[in-house]
């Protein structure tokens, strides 16, 4: 199973930085996410967890690093967050790791409401 490496980008959309790694299950998603076709760029990594839960069936980390993310953005990551949680249901290893500027209330928030719809266990790590 091949990585996942997507460079981040700040031209006329803010794209995140995408490094999944096959080998060690470590999967980050960093900077920033306001997309023309947010469904299309986040089908890619759906797809790619997907494919590594059936064919890897490894432990997986997710970590977020996003500053900011918009509406449709939010709707892709409970997407990813509900899969991963039906991986752990299922038997899979899964943590969940989200850094957060401790001043952002807001985030904060999003991260809650989060753990609440997900019913999944995310580590709130303040920078």
């Amino acid at each position: 199973m091949e990585n996942l490496e997507i460079e981040g980008s700040h031209k006329n959309f803010f794209i995140p930085s995408v490094n999944f790694n096959a080998k060690t299950g470590i999967c980050e998603i960093t900077g920033e996410s306001f997309l023309e076709d947010t469904v299309e760029f986040y089908r890619h990594l759906v797809d790619w967890l997907d494919n590594y839960i059936e064919d890897v069936k490894g432990p997986m980390a997710l970590i977020i690093k996003l500053s900011y993310f918009n509406t449709s953005t939010s709707r892709s990551i409970l997407d990813i967050l509900n899969l991963l949680k039906d991986y752990e249901d299922d038997g899979g290893e899964v943590v969940v790791n989200w850094h957060f500027d401790e001043n952002d209330v807001d985030m904060e928030e999003d991260i809650d409401d989060y753990i609440i719809d997900t019913g999944l266990d995310i580590n709130k790590i303040p920078y």
